[in-house]
C-alpha cells in the first residue's frame, strides 16, 4: 500500500488537508506553531484506491523538541512514496521550504507542490511566484473553504498503483473523495474557538475531576482503535494514561521496538493521541499513546482537546497501562487519573517507570505505598520498568494477553455458584429489618469486564461489604489478576 506523506512548515495547513481527506476531525488544528509532533495514520480513499495517509509535524527549527518534531517529520516524508509539500499561499516563497522541497525532490519521489490558503479567484494570481519551485506538479487549494481539490486527489491516485484498488463487490465503497468532501460541514469542522468563560469543557482540579465531555459532534468516530469489533478478544486496545513527564511515549517506543512518538523532557509533548497497531502470538495489540493530564490551573491552550481525545480513548479501550514516575513521589494527581480507569471498569496494569533512575531501594516499601493509594486498583499487577533502558518492557506483552484472557474469561453458571454457595455457608446475608435475604442463584452475563447477577428476593439488601465479600471468594476461586469483577443484584424476571 502506498504512503502519502503531508509535508511543510508549521501553519500551513497540513492538519486540514488530512481532517479532509480521511473525513474526521482526526488530527487536531489550532493557529498555534508545533500543534501536530508526532506522525499521525490513517487508511483513507481516493478514487476508488487505498493508501495510507502520513500527517507530520512542521519542519520547524528551535528549541529541542522543534528539532525532534522536525526529525520524525523528515524520516515519516523519506519513508512515504507520495509527497504533498505543502506551503502557505497568503505568503511569498520561503527559502527554507525551497531547500526542503528540492531535498526531498532529489530523492526521486512523486511530489506535488500543494499551495493552500488560496481562498478566491483574485488571490490565484500570487499562484505564480510559486512557480519558482521549478515543478509542474503544483495545485493552488482552501482546505478552509474546500476549493480547488479535486485535481489534486486525482494526481494522487494517478500514483497509485491499480491493484490498490478497491472492488466494489468486495465491500461498499464509500463516497469518492475526491467530490471534495461537500458532506461535512466547514463551519463545524474546522472551528475551534470556544468562549474563554463557558466553552463546554471540564478540566482537571484538584479536589475533583469530573473528567472531559465527548463532543460527537466535532469528533466522531476518528480513532483505528475502534474499527474492531467489541467483542473480539484477538484484539486488545489499550490507553497508556498518567500524568505529563512520566514517560508514556518512551514506553510506547519500547513496546514498539522504534522510535513512534517525539520524546522530548518538555512537559506536554504529546498532544494527538498515538495509536498503533501490532501482532503479538496471535492476538492484536493497539497501544494509544495519551497526553498526560495535568491540573486544571496548569492546562495550556490546546491541551484541552488533548484531554478530550484522551478520555474518549480511554471509553474506547479494553485495558489500561496507569504509567506512575518511580524517581519522584506519587502525587494526588496520580491517583485521580488512575481513578479513570475504575469508572470506564477497563483492565490495569500499573506501570512504575524510571526504575532505573529511581532512588527508592525498597522495592517493598513502594509496592505497600502504591497498594495504600491505589485501594480501587487493588486488582492490577505492579510492573517495575524502565522505558529508556527497556528494562523488563518485554514482560508486559504476556502480562497483556494473560489480564485479557481474564478480563474476557467467562465462568460457567455451576461453578460460580458453587463460590456463592460456600461463600454463604462461611457467612450468611445479615437480615434487614428482620426480613431474611436470600439468594437464589448467580451467573455471569458480560464479559470484558465480567459480570455477575445475583439474583435475590430483596436486591437492596446486598450491603457493599457483602458484595466485597463475595467479590474476594470469586477472585479467591478463579484467576481475575488485572481485571474489575462486577456484581448486578437483581430480583427473579428482572431485565
Amino acid at each position: 500500500m502506498k504512503k502519502i506523506a503531508i509535508v511543510g512548515r508549521p501553519n500551513v495547513g497540513k492538519s486540514s488537508l488530512f481532517n479532509r481527506l480521511v473525513k474526521n476531525r482526526d488530527a487536531i488544528t489550532s493557529e498555534q506553531a508545533g500543534t501536530t509532533r508526532d506522525v499521525k495514520r490513517r487508511h483513507f480513499i481516493v478514487n476508488n484506491k487505498e493508501a495510507l495517509l502520513l500527517d507530520t509535524g512542521g519542519l520547524d527549527k528551535g528549541c529541542e523538541l522543534f528539532d525532534k518534531i522536525k526529525e520524525m517529520s523528515l524520516k515519516a516524508a523519506y519513508a512515504a512514496d507520495i509527497i504533498l509539500y505543502m506551503v502557505d499561499g497568503k505568503s511569498i516563497p520561503e527559502d527554507e521550504d525551497k531547500k526542503f522541497f528540492y531535498e526531498l525532490q532529489a530523492m526521486g519521489k512523486d511530489i506535488a507542490l500543494v499551495v493552500n490558503k488560496i481562498d478566491n479567484d483574485k488571490m490565484k494570481e500570487q499562484l505564480w511566484d510559486f512557480y519558482e519551485f521549478g515543478t509542474d506538479a503544483i495545485f493552488g487549494i482552501s482546505v478552509a473553504h474546500n476549493r480547488n481539490t479535486v485535481e489534486l486527489l486525482d494526481w494522487v491516485a494517478d500514483k497509485i498503483p491499480e491493484e490498490d484498488t478497491i472492488k466494489e463487490e468486495d465491500e461498499e465503497i464509500e463516497e469518492v473523495v475526491r467530490e471534495e468532501v461537500s458532506d461535512i460541514d466547514d463551519e463545524e469542522f474546522f472551528s475551534n474557538t470556544h468562549d474563554e468563560e463557558d466553552d463546554g469543557y471540564t478540566y482537571w482540579d484538584e479536589d475533583e475531576m469530573d473528567g472531559v465531555i465527548k463532543d460527537d459532534s466535532i469528533f466522531g468516530d476518528n480513532d483505528r482503535i475502534k474499527e474492531f469489533d467489541e467483542e473480539d478478544i484477538n484484539h486488545i486496545k489499550i490507553a497508556i494514561i498518567g500524568r505529563t513527564n512520566v514517560g508514556k511515549s518512551s514506553l510506547l517506543n519500547a513496546l514498539l521496538g522504534e522510535e513512534r512518538c517525539v520524546v522530548s523532557a518538555v512537559a506536554g509533548t504529546t498532544i494527538d493521541p498515538i495509536d498503533e497497531t501490532v501482532q503479538y502470538k496471535d492476538k492484536q495489540i493497539t497501544f494509544v499513546d495519551t497526553a498526560g493530564l495535568r491540573r486544571r490551573g496548569k492546562i495550556l491552550g490546546i491541551e484541552k482537546y488533548a484531554l478530550m481525545r484522551t478520555t474518549e480513548m480511554l471509553e474506547n479501550s479494553n485495558m489500561a497501562l496507569v504509567v506512575l514516575d518511580a524517581s519522584e513521589p506519587f502525587l494526588d494527581l496520580d491517583e485521580k487519573i488512575a481513578g479513570l480507569v475504575d469508572s470506564n471498569r477497563l483492565a490495569c496494569i500499573i506501570v512504575l517507570n524510571k526504575w532505573d533512575i529511581s532512588k527508592r531501594e525498597d522495592h517493598d516499601k513502594i509496592i505497600v505505598e502504591i497498594r495504600d493509594r491505589f485501594k480501587f486498583l487493588s486488582y492490577a499487577p505492579i510492573l517495575t520498568l524502565s522505558a529508556l533502558t527497556h528494562q523488563r518492557v518485554d514482560k508486559l506483552h504476556d502480562m497483556i494477553l494473560e489480564i485479557n484472557e481474564n478480563y474476557s474469561q467467562r465462568i460457567s453458571t455451576s461453578k460460580v455458584n458453587e463460590v456463592i454457595e460456600r461463600a454463604l455457608r462461611r457467612h450468611t446475608l445479615p437480615s434487614v429489618s428482620g426480613q431474611v435475604i436470600r439468594i437464589y442463584y448467580a451467573t455471569q452475563y458480560e464479559t470484558r469486564p465480567p459480570k455477575i447477577a445475583i439474583i435475590m428476593n430483596k436486591p437492596s439488601g446486598l450491603h457493599f461489604t457483602y458484595r466485597r465479600y463475595l467479590t474476594n471468594k470469586m477472585r479467591e476461586a478463579f484467576n481475575f489478576t488485572g481485571t474489575p469483577l462486577l456484581f448486578k443484584a437483581k430480583k427473579k424476571g428482572e431485565k
